[in-house]
């Protein structure tokens, strides 16, 4: 993750005059910080800190076993597949890693995506690359403890219509502590229909 250019700014000048203080031992200390550049510090203190939010996601680590619906028509049977998935913790515990393994529309499928919650925007998030695709998809979303679901909103480019979105709302429902079922869902033309779930099982 890269930081902005005035904390980068900052700790450089921070670590330069730290630097040149203990090669002049004798010396006067160098002078406190500013109030300024406290507050700065105090701020990213607390956009980096890890809390309930990130902590509850450790519930995604582990080995799961997958089983993939996909509907090309809502009205039809979907296709279903069986798969794996892997998550796991990253820096801390601020972020998790989900990689899957699988068939998509009868090919090898792969990829992989980050789960977290930014702390600064107050809003959990995921991330989607994969082997059938070059762009890369972000969501925001929320958590309802009552129901044990998250609900994930974003927009996904139509490959079929240059510049064109298609909205996306994704759930996230957890059943048990080894159960779990990702739902997706697809407005076009105005209408919501789903077209893929998948259901973990913990290995």
């Amino acid at each position: 993750m890269k930081l902005p250019v005035a904390i980068c700014t900052m700790l450089l000048a921070l670590s330069g005059v730290t630097a040149v203080h203990a090669d002049d031992k004798g010396k006067a200390p160098s002078p406190a910080m500013s109030a300024e550049q406290k507050a700065m510090m105090d701020a990213y203190a607390r956009v980096g800190e890890v809390r309930a939010e990130q902590k509850q996601l450790a519930y995604f680590v582990g080995n799961w076993k997958t089983e993939t619906s996909m509907w090309m028509d809502p009205k039809a049977a979907p296709e279903k597949s069986a798969g794996s998935s892997k998550g796991e913790s990253m820096y801390e515990g601020r972020y998790y890693r989900l990689q899957h393994q699988g068939m998509a529309m009868g090919q090898t499928f792969s990829g992989e995506g980050m789960l977290g919650y930014d702390n600064l925007k107050g809003k959990f998030y995921n991330t989607w690359i994969d082997s059938m695709s070059t762009g890369f998809w972000l969501a925001l979303g929320s958590y309802d403890a009552a129901t044990k679901t998250y609900t994930f909103n974003g927009d996904m480019d139509d490959a079929m219509k240059a510049g064109a979105k298609i909205p996306i709302r994704e759930v996230v429902k957890i059943v048990d502590k080894d159960h779990y079922t990702f739902e997706w869902f697809e407005t076009r033309e105005g209408k919501e229909a789903r077209t893929m779930q998948i259901s973990y099982v913990r290995q």
